[in-house]
């Protein structure tokens, strides 16, 4: 997972020589990727072109079209194709039809490669570039950039297609986070995920899958792959699968499949909440970077419906519908492979919100507590501030397994990473700062060490777990005296005063009320019938570190400091 960028100076060329003053600089991505990509497509058919036309001409009034398909695959060689006469080339040596014989050509390619483009909304591109009188000049620009295999392996491929999202991206106005995870993030989740699986990624005999439920424009997956091959030397058969509710973004992250070698089939549109298009399937490997805060309101009947299923994803309970990443959690979790099969490593980034929110008996807390007490959560790793594109808040890494070795099984890690990081120079929207590979490598030490420290803390999974306690004061009257309830005979508890005590599992509850409780509040008495157990990962609670407050005299001197700075720069300022 080199940093090397390749050679895109033919993008730069096509956007000022024929895109330039007609495009907006938000507007060339949407134009330039899908051109690409025929492109690309263009050069990996072009040694089979000729024979792929024959035997769609030979086979096309004899055979079903569900038939004429494989036919036309095994000749192309490739899993899509194109039956038409022409490619960019053959469209540029007549620009008196280049618009319908563009038509033509789009037509003839397989169902996987105009699902593609479709979601490209490559029609409403032609339609703005045949209005300018630009379709053919772009096809003609585009016909002459070499993009064979033998110039541009799909390794060098994939930096092309990520420059391009890229540059893409930052151009935009929109939210650049959404589509594009920083490649450091991933390398740094992929380098914790893998490193447990040297072993099992080493052995050319196994087929490991890599999953991403929310997989934008592919990124997660493609570097993942990368990473294994790259860093770990990995021989292992790796299948990569995933899902994007967003057109273009699947456009892109399908494309991205195709072009490079990978099965485009197993990139798939829709919504994973509602219509999980891989229904059934378990993975090794999942990694995801979901949108934080996202609501999911509009498919609130469906998932309550869900919910109810003890068999269903999210039968441990609902967040709040302002805020999705839970459900995202719990999607993956369903998709653990089982042990007995190799099991399942989950590695996923998220906000601060799923580690805190919700009080005891709500949704977050009961997902928590499913989640820990059932040891699926091996670590906890906070991130810096202001290391992605769209935000600039604290994020975090949750790593979940359902095949914890010996020393992690009823214990969660918690790593502060928060100060692991270099400026980043130039900065792009709120992205000011990034992970070294040093300090990825760090990180890493960190987690597999499994060693408590300044920045590690390892705690007993029942360490996150509270009771509730309602804390109640008896009612008096009017003369000062203690008031019964008339039906019970029990004190009546004063409504105005009651209270709540969250007190660790690990702790007996009314040894705990008379040390913490009575010495402040000697009338007070817990209401155990309303005990309920909540789960919470405080994790800023549990790194602070107390700081001794300055001294009078040190801020005395400070002040007189900052006056003299004052009063030299208005002396400056009357000078000028």
């Amino acid at each position: 997972m080199s940093d090397q960028r390749p050679n895109i100076d033919f993008l730069y060329r096509i956007t000022n020589d024929v895109l330039w003053n007609t495009f907006k600089k938000n507007e060339i991505g949407d134009v330039m990727l899908p051109f690409v990509v025929l492109r690309r497509l263009d050069c990996i058919l072009e040694p089979q072109k000729a024979a792929v036309r024959a035997a769609f001409e030979q086979f096309e009034d004899k055979v079903a079209p569900d038939k004429l398909g494989p036919i036309l695959e095994k000749t192309a060689g490739q899993k899509f194709w194109n039956s038409s006469a022409y490619d960019l080339r053959k469209l540029a040596e007549d620009p008196s039809n280049v618009e319908l014989n563009f038509r033509h050509y789009v037509n003839g390619f397989s169902p996987n490669v105009q699902d593609i483009l479709e979601n490209y909304q490559l029609d409403k591109v032609v339609a703005r570039l045949v209005k300018n009188g630009l379709l053919y000049q772009l096809v003609q620009a585009i016909s002459r950039v070499d993009l064979r295999l033998s110039a541009v392996s799909n390794h060098d491929m994939g930096y092309v297609f990520e420059e391009l999202i890229r540059i893409a991206n930052e151009q935009s106005n929109e939210t650049a986070g959404e589509h594009f995870t920083p490649r450091e993030v991933i390398k740094l989740l992929a380098s914790i995920i893998f490193s447990t699986e040297k072993e099992e990624l080493s052995d050319p005999h196994h087929i490991r899958t890599i999953y991403d439920l929310a997989c934008g424009t592919g990124g997660m997956l493609t570097q993942s792959k990368l990473f294994i091959q790259e860093e770990l030397k990995g021989k292992a058969e790796l299948r990569i699968f995933g899902q994007e509710i967003n057109e273009q973004s699947y456009a892109i992250a399908k494309s991205d499949l195709l072009i490079t070698g990978e099965d485009p089939n197993n990139i798939r549109h829709g919504n994973s909440f509602t219509e999980d298009r891989f229904a059934g399937q378990r993975f090794n490997y999942m990694l995801a970077n979901p949108p934080y805060g996202v609501s999911w309101k509009r498919d609130e009947l469906y998932l309550k419906h869900e919910a109810l299923s003890p068999d269903g994803r999210f039968s441990a309970g609902l967040p709040r519908s302002s805020d999705g990443q839970f459900l995202f959690i719990q999607h993956m979790l369903s998709k653990m492979e089982d042990p007995a099969q190799g099991g399942s490593r989950i590695g996923i980034v998220t906000s601060g919100s799923p580690l805190f929110t919700g009080d005891a008996g709500s949704g977050e807390s009961e997902i928590r507590r499913w989640i820990i007490q059932n040891d699926w959560l091996e670590a906890v790793v906070a991130l810096p501030s202001e290391i992605f594109f769209n935000t600039g808040i604290f994020t975090y890494l949750w790593i979940l397994s359902n095949k914890k070795p010996e020393t992690r099984r009823g214990k969660v890690q918690l790593i502060d990473a928060r100060e692991q990081h270099v400026a980043m120079r130039p900065s792009l929207n709120n992205k000011r700062k990034k992970i070294s590979d040093d300090q990825i490598r760090e990180v890493t030490r960190l987690y597999t060490a499994f060693e408590e420290g300044p920045l590690v803390k390892i705690f007993p999974n029942d360490f996150f777990g509270y009771y509730q306690v309602v804390v109640e004061q008896p009612e008096y009257d009017i003369k000062g005296k203690v008031v019964l309830d008339k039906k019970t005979g029990r004190l009546k508890p004063d409504k105005k005063k009651r209270d709540y005590e969250n007190i660790p599992l690990t702790t007996d509850i009314r040894t705990y009320f008379a040390q913490e409780v009575l010495p402040h509040v000697p009338d007070a008495y817990p209401d155990l019938s309303q005990t309920r157990i909540g789960y919470e990962i405080n994790f800023t609670k549990y790194f602070y570190q107390y700081k001794e407050p300055k001294g009078s005299q040190v801020l005395k001197t400070q002040i007189l400091k900052l006056e003299e700075s004052i009063q030299g720069l208005l002396h400056e300022i009357l000078a000028d």
